[in-house]
């Protein structure tokens, strides 16, 4: 059995159901993180769709929230949940916001760890996460 993300017509992913239990729990949790709808709507006869303006604001959020920590055990248990939105993200064609500028602007880094994680550059972070990102989607049928 399965379940299907769709944007439209379009099916984004569709995994297994007990991988979307998993998923749909986690958006939940960020949801609640982020004080924002994801755009991912309810799982009705293994179906939902994905709205994508509200979508794409929750993505750009998601990401600016992630990069904007730097406490080891947050970033790590967040890595493969944005990873994952980020797949999706790319196969609905929505330009994600990379700029390091957007969660500086608000205040930089949160959440950070003491002692502090190992050092790395915004740079760095977001170009590992992009590769996650790719290494991910070939897992994430469609």
């Amino acid at each position: 059995m399965s379940q299907y993300y769709d944007m439209g017509d379009q099916t984004l992913w569709n995994p297994s159901n007990g991988a979307s239990r998993l998923f749909m729990g986690q958006v939940g949790v960020y949801q609640a993180q982020l004080g924002l709808p994801s755009g991912i709507g309810p799982m009705q006869a293994d179906e939902c769709q994905i709205d994508p303006v509200v979508f794409k604001a929750f993505v750009d959020a998601l990401l600016a929230w992630h990069r904007g920590t730097s406490h080891g055990v947050m970033a790590a248990l967040s890595e493969a949940f944005v990873a994952t939105v980020l797949v999706l993200a790319e196969r609905a064609g929505i330009e994600v916001n990379w700029q390091s500028a957007g969660f500086a602007e608000r205040g930089g880094l949160k959440d950070v760890q003491v002692p502090a994680a190992p050092d790395s550059s915004d740079e760095a972070r977001a170009a590992a996460l992009q590769r996650k990102s790719r290494e991910l989607g070939r897992f994430m049928a469609v």
